[in-house]
């Protein structure tokens, strides 16, 4: 036993001795590795591990080079799991045939693939489930219910109708009568079905429309879609197995399926939020307690598989009782989201599609032709079953186009109905390959199609003229400021101390300032952005993060010390990096918001020292600036000179920087603005070149001498304002001048863009650190500038055909 020869695998048997050790695996895991004795290479596919590790790399080799055409033309990178399948399928090098006979006569060489294929599609679900969002999931209305209950009644009344039509032309060699009614069945309740795990996967490809609220009415349908989907699946379930198999069965079948339920709703729920409650805030999650809930989702998963069940119903609903979010949600996709993703899933679907021939769809076309028109007539039903009932309840027609079409989307859980049923023998293969060519195209074309037809800008299109210089003196100053970091709330509120100040006989009549402070989180443990405001009702969770305690702390003292100026509301908003950007248009949107202010993204250090960069708050005010509601202010704030006086009684220098253009003319509104604080000294310093335009050609010019003439002759006789002008010429001038107002002012406000005929600014636009701050900000941002100055770039609400209507 100790020579070479024992470490070698056992020799596989002749075909004469094939009967005798019929029933024993004769077959190891793993090989001897260099003490292997080769006779042909192909032996190492003889040992289990080995041929797993080529099989898996042979997908993934089939999957990079699809998804390499794909991506170009943007299709989801599920198709090409899905196209790799085929491929790796019996019409091109049939991976599950050639993997076969491998191991041993009783053990095939897919048996280690097929379970981690399955493994992968228990994971993805029971992720999909931990990352709904389930106050959208659960936020069900009148509309919701009507509109998910008609289209799946109408769907299936409409495809059952059809089910025993022709039944006599079925050719029995393709499948007996008794079972073509059932095929047809699983066809037209699969097509019915809207299901929550789908739909969540497919806002994966569809970036901006899951905090929308198209997306927020979208998941809620599908949600109210996958209850009615139990129920009926369970009652099929139970009328089939009762029918063919015995009531006894039926009967226990139901009684476990009940009892899964039970389970998951009065002990895995209340366990997993006992789990979610008792972690202390910034700690992680105990490793027991993330193992104890991914067993429990596989335990879920094998219980229902048992009794006749879908095998991912299980991990679905433990998926579904997990709380979204921090702590337990986040540390389940921070653990396990990488793996499943991007090595479970693709093998599960590829492994999926490998099953299907489709030389079986050629050959038995003519069998099949009733199946694939009973599909295309549900698909149709299907889809004006959804856009009716919206246009019913006054969706605009648009919106309702893209419901419609998000709502026929076929995914990964189609295709394990699909697989269960071609099982069960419900499906001939010819219609089993059919269906997942069905899902193949259908998850090509129709994310698509909605990410074509879905503008994000467009709900801004014909909204009403919201920003500071055509806002009333009357009208009511509405502000939504923007804080990622707790570095950011200290500049945020030293801006708005300076807008805000105690009415007297002079601003009497002034509107109040109203400010929104939202407080924006990165996204972990949920797919679906949420919004949650703060006040009496928010729930007692919520308010154990300190930065949150310490942001409505800060606004609240803000708030009592300008009490009869200024009014605050909180809100938290939990969202992708690259969706942040539409929740804070959409606020400001609903709020009528005249202007936005957010945090430039660079740190200072309490010295006025350069730190870092935030390249992710960076790319969300890039965002903003091209699609924002309102008008948009960037502060990089570096705090003040005069730290060491109290800050209610010191003076504070406000520099504008002048140039031209409807930025500037919307920097130095701002200024006025901030002029009616007692504190503010207001210097505007109008840059000019040698060349003055021909303002009987140039409209924005006489616009800017009217706005600056109006601001002269408002504050001439006051002491705390000085206006002057200075002769520019060339990008040096230009930088050493706007140093030299930086040494004198504790706040600059200049604008984002100017009119590029008015000032020569040769040679700064090449060396812009920050582009999105536009020249002069970016120069009085620049690390290099030794002050303490902090500086607001102002952007004027853009012009994308809103009507021309001043706020009031």
């Amino acid at each position: 036993m100790n020579d070479s020869s024992a470490l070698a695998p056992a020799a596989w048997p002749s075909l004469e001795e094939a009967e005798l050790c019929y029933g024993a695996a004769f077959f190891n895991i793993s090989s001897n590795g260099i003490f292997e004795q080769y006779e042909t290479p192909s032996v190492m596919f003889g040992y289990a591990l080995p041929l797993l590790e080529m099989q898996i790399m042979i997908i993934f080799i089939c999957i990079v080079l699809c998804n390499l055409f794909l991506k170009c033309i943007g299709i989801p990178q599920f198709v090409s799991h899905m196209l790799a399948g085929f491929v790796l399928g019996p019409q091109l090098i049939d991976l599950r045939e050639f993997s076969k006979d491998r191991l041993s006569l009783d053990v095939p060489g897919h048996v280690a693939l097929d379970g981690v294929a399955r493994l992968g599609l228990v994971m993805f679900t029971f992720l999909m489930g931990v990352k709904t969002n389930k106050r959208a999931a659960f936020h069900i209305g009148k509309r919701t219910v009507w509109i998910a209950v008609s289209s799946f009644l109408v769907t299936m009344i409409s495809g059952l109708a059809f089910r025993n039509f022709r039944l006599d032309k079925i050719d029995p060699h393709y499948m007996s009568l008794r079972l073509a009614p059932t095929e047809r069945t699983v066809i037209v309740s699969v097509q019915a079905l809207t299901l929550l795990p789908v739909v969540t996967h497919l806002f994966f490809f569809l970036k901006y429309i899951p905090n929308s609220e198209l997306g927020r009415l979208a998941i809620s349908i599908a949600a109210v879609n996958d209850f009615v989907a139990f129920f009926s699946l369970l009652a099929m379930t139970y009328i089939g197995t009762y029918r063919y198999i015995s009531p006894r069965t039926a009967n226990r079948d139901l009684l476990a399926t009940i009892v899964l339920v039970l389970v998951i709703l009065l002990i895995v729920k209340p366990a997993a939020q006992w789990i979610a409650d008792n972690t202390p805030e910034g700690n992680p999650v105990r490793k027991i307690y993330l193992y104890a809930t991914i067993m429990t989702a596989i335990a879920a998963s094998i219980y229902p598989s048992v009794f006749n069940q879908i095998h991912v119903l299980g991990a679905l609903l433990v998926g579904l009782s997990i709380p979204d979010g921090p702590p337990l949600g986040s540390a389940l996709e921070a653990k396990f989201e990488s793996l499943v993703a991007n090595v479970l899933f693709p093998i599960s679907i590829a492994v999926m599609t490998m099953k299907g021939d489709v030389l079986k769809v050629v050959i038995e076309f003519d069998d099949i032709t009733f199946n694939i028109l009973l599909l295309g007539f549900t698909l149709v039903v299907k889809w004006i079953g959804y856009f009716v009932p919206c246009l019913i309840f006054k969706l605009p027609t648009r919106e309702s186009v893209i419901l419609a079409t998000m709502m026929n989307y076929k995914g990964f859980v189609d295709l394990c109905f699909f697989e269960a049923a071609e099982k069960k023998m419900n499906l001939s293969k010819a219609t089993y390959t059919f269906l997942m060519l069905y899902v193949l195209l259908n998850a090509g074309i129709l994310p698509t199609i909605v990410k074509a037809l879905y503008d994000p800008k467009r709900k801004y299109i014909g909204y009403v003229k919201r920003n500071v210089m055509h806002l009333k003196s009357t009208s009511d100053f509405k502000i939504l400021t923007c804080l990622h970091k707790p570095d950011n709330i200290s500049g945020s509120i030293s801006l708005l101390q300076l807008l805000s100040s105690p009415l007297n006989n002079e601003t009497k009549d002034r509107g109040l300032i109203v400010i929104t402070a939202l407080h924006l989180v990165k996204l972990a443990g949920r797919t679906f952005p949420i919004l949650i405001p703060h006040d009496k009702r928010s729930k007692l969770r919520l308010l154990k993060n300190s930065y949150i305690q310490t942001m409505m702390l800060a606004f609240t003292e803000f708030q009592q010390e300008n009490l009869a100026s200024t009014t605050v509301n909180s809100f938290t908003a939990y969202s992708h990096e690259n969706l942040m950007d539409q929740d804070i248009c959409n606020l400001a949107l609903d709020h009528l918001t005249s202007m936005i202010i957010v945090p430039s993204g660079r740190k200072w250090s309490h010295d006025g020292l350069y730190e870092s960069d935030d390249y992710m708050i960076r790319q969300v005010n890039a965002c903003l600036l091209d699609r924002a509601p309102c008008s948009i202010g960037v502060l990089n704030h570096r705090g003040y000179r005069k730290s060491n006086k109290k800050r209610t009684t010191n003076t504070i220098n406000v520099g504008v920087i002048f140039i031209g253009g409807k930025d500037d003319r919307e920097a130095v509104s701002l200024a006025k603005w901030m002029r009616q604080n007692s504190r503010v000294r207001l210097t505007v310093t109008r840059f000019l070149s040698g060349q003055e335009p021909d303002k009987s050609k140039n409209w924005d010019y006489l616009v800017d001498d009217e706005i600056l003439n109006d601001l002269k002759n408002t504050y001439s006789t006051v002491e705390s304002f000085v206006y002057t002008e200075k002769l520019v010429e060339g990008g040096p001038a230009v930088a050493t001048a706007v140093r030299f107002l930086a040494d004198g002012n504790d706040l600059m406000i200049v604008g984002r863009d100017h009119e590029a005929h008015l000032i020569d600014f040769s040679g700064l636009e090449e060396w812009m650190e920050l582009p999105e701050l536009g020249v002069i900000g970016d120069l009085l941002a620049s690390k290099d500038l030794r002050t303490r100055v902090s500086v607001l770039v102002v952007q004027q609400q853009q012009q994308r055909g809103y009507i021309s209507v001043t706020c009031q």
